[in-house]
């Protein structure tokens, strides 16, 4: 009998960062009453759903918010939570109306799901399908949607797929295939390397409805966007990905997050103690096709194994793998562990759909957000880069700089945790997944980019501050001299100075040269007054004439000009 996979059970994991200065711009509406951008999501998801296609929401349903709301000791909430410090659970769990007034929450992150329970009790299933040029093809059902939106802007959606009793090929190219999210060419299409066809479907008896399909015919980029998968825009339908109003973080493959059970009875006995199940476990961590030997270079494979693979419970069959771009759990069918018994549900999958699942998606996060703050000082530095070359830093350039700063010195402070649970096991599983996504690194460069663009924009306004101060200084001699010269005179000298220049008793040619002198200087002051001032004057317009309202900030993102344009086409206009 050949290998088979007793239980499969993979999230494909799709980081995105919304535009919010654009998306705020293009849906005005949703944030009319709001003045904070995460304080408006929840209004602009509804608004967006009953906007969404007849599919979205006639087939499939639409986005739900899952805030935990049930914590007593039974509860999944409580069993999650418990395995967490404190200050983990207030900000990585979304518990509105928990801890607070009715409508406010601790946590700045916003859960969604889209209830798939109701179609299986009504006999439906909704299923993931792909196949390729070679002829290879694959159904599997969806148990999970899932999404999470942070108020940094950067988003996580989650499709979770399950199947049982199917062959370790066909579970290698489930997770190999379904993770794309476009081609990174022709040729991968052609050459079967990607699928050429994606679907969403609900099956219900022998009926079949697509509700999203891709069949990645022809597509180019949208302003520096490759042509995203059809099936992932479909489901995030509250954003316009042709006016690029998000973007993906990573690359065309999606985020494994796998767990697999080999069934014990279609293998020889001790194969968990097998160099093939290293091979095995090779193929799923690297997320390759099935072959009996390693995918690369025995030796180099098995060195990065070691670096990769967590053997706390390898006496067991149980393997933790990580990588940039997978987390693998890999068993030895199911069994009793220890006090932990098998009728109250298996432990390590118990664990891999609850406190694991919740660091694979923190850890991410934290990838995510060091990209996207990569990408956020490229853009600000390309919009300043013009007034560093003239040194004419302005007040906007401050506040860009200024709120990358703050945004990056929250993240740090709020979001980023080197340590997030109680138990060694979890930390050590955490501080593996951290380390593949090489965060400290990323953390350090960024937060290095940061601080010395701030520097040197706070160089150059202190450089433009000190010239106005100057030219104020100037102007106060200036002045200040006339003054003290009118005043010398005017109150020390009397009598016949006087009547020569100030009350003449006749026409005196003296007093009228005073008159004009005095004038000359008069005029030559305020007009020089005048010069420096509008010359300088963006250097005072702030102080002069301070902004009445806060102005919405500008998309730094966008390449194109906004015009709205139908998903379904494949070019936008320019």
């Amino acid at each position: 009998m050949a290998a088979q996979a007793q239980h499969l059970h993979t999230y494909l994991l799709f980081p995105f960062s919304v535009d919010k200065e654009g998306v705020m711009a293009d849906e005005p509406h949703a944030w009319a009453k709001h003045e904070h951008w995460f304080d408006g999501i929840d209004e602009w998801i509804a608004r967006s759903a009953a906007l969404a296609g007849s599919q979205i929401n006639n087939q499939l349903g639409v986005w739900k918010r899952a805030s935990l709301k049930q914590f007593d000791m039974n509860s999944p909430a409580y069993q999650n939570m418990v395995f967490f410090h404190s200050f983990v659970r207030r900000v990585f769990f979304d518990t509105a109306d928990y801890c607070g007034q009715p409508g406010e929450q601790e946590a700045l992150l916003r859960s969604y799901t889209i209830p798939l329970a109701a179609h299986k009790e009504n006999g439906r299933r909704i299923m993931l399908e792909a196949r390729d040029r070679r002829g290879r093809s694959a159904t599997i059902e969806v148990t999970e949607l899932n999404l999470t939106i942070f108020a940094n802007g950067v988003g996580i959606l989650i499709i979770g797929v399950e199947a049982t009793h199917i062959g370790i090929p066909d579970a290698l190219w489930i997770n190999e295939t379904m993770r794309k999210v476009y081609p990174s060419s022709g040729r991968q299409v052609r050459e079967g390397r990607t699928p050429d066809y994606m679907a969403l479907t609900m099956v219900s008896g022998g009926d079949r409805v697509v509700i999203l399909e891709e069949k990645f015919e022809h597509g180019g980029l949208k302003g520096y966007l490759p042509p995203l998968s059809k099936v992932i825009t479909g489901l995030l339908y509250f954003m316009n990905y042709n006016n690029q109003e998000f973007e993906p973080i990573l690359d065309e493959r999606m985020i494994i997050y796998t767990y697999m059970s080999v069934d014990p009875r279609t293998v020889p006995a001790n194969f968990d103690q097998s160099e093939d199940y290293e091979i095995l476990m090779s193929r799923f961590l690297y997320v390759d096709k099935w072959a009996e030997d390693y995918r690369y270079d025995a030796e180099f494979t098995r060195q990065e194994m070691r670096k990769n693979v967590y053997r706390r419970w390898a006496h067991q069959g149980t393997l933790y793998g990580f990588t940039s771009y997978s987390n693998v759990t890999l068993v030895m069918g199911q069994f009793d562990c220890d006090e932990h018994l098998l009728s109250e549900g298996f432990l390590v999958h118990r664990m891999f759909v609850s406190r694991y699942y919740l660091m694979i998606v923190v850890a991410l996060f934290y990838r995510a957000t060091l990209l996207d703050f990569s990408e956020r000082t490229a853009l600000v530095s390309r919009a300043l880069f013009r007034r560093f070359t003239n040194v004419r830093i302005g007040e906007e350039d401050i506040r860009l700089a200024t709120r990358l700063m703050a945004d990056f010195q929250f993240f740090s402070n709020y979001w980023y945790f080197s340590e997030l649970a109680t138990k060694d096991e979890e930390i050590e599983h955490f501080q593996l997944q951290c380390g593949a996504y090489r965060l400290e690194r990323m953390k350090h460069e960024v937060e290095q980019e940061v601080d010395k663009l701030s520097h040197l924009l706070e160089r150059s306004f202190q450089l433009r501050n000190t010239e106005a101060v100057n030219r104020l200084a100037m102007l106060s001699m200036i002045l200040g001299g006339g003054a003290v010269i009118t005043g010398f005179f005017g109150m020390n000298f009397g009598r016949q100075f006087e009547a020569l220049f100030f009350n003449p008793v006749r026409t005196s040619v003296f007093h009228w040269a005073a008159i004009v002198l005095v004038t000359l200087i008069v005029v030559a002051s305020l007009g020089f007054a005048v010069f420096l001032v509008s010359a300088g004057w963006r250097d005072y317009r702030t102080i002069l004439m301070p902004r009445s309202q806060k102005e919405r900030d500008a998309s730094l993102r966008r390449t194109l000009d906004y015009v709205p344009v139908s998903d379904d086409e494949d070019t936008p206009q320019t």
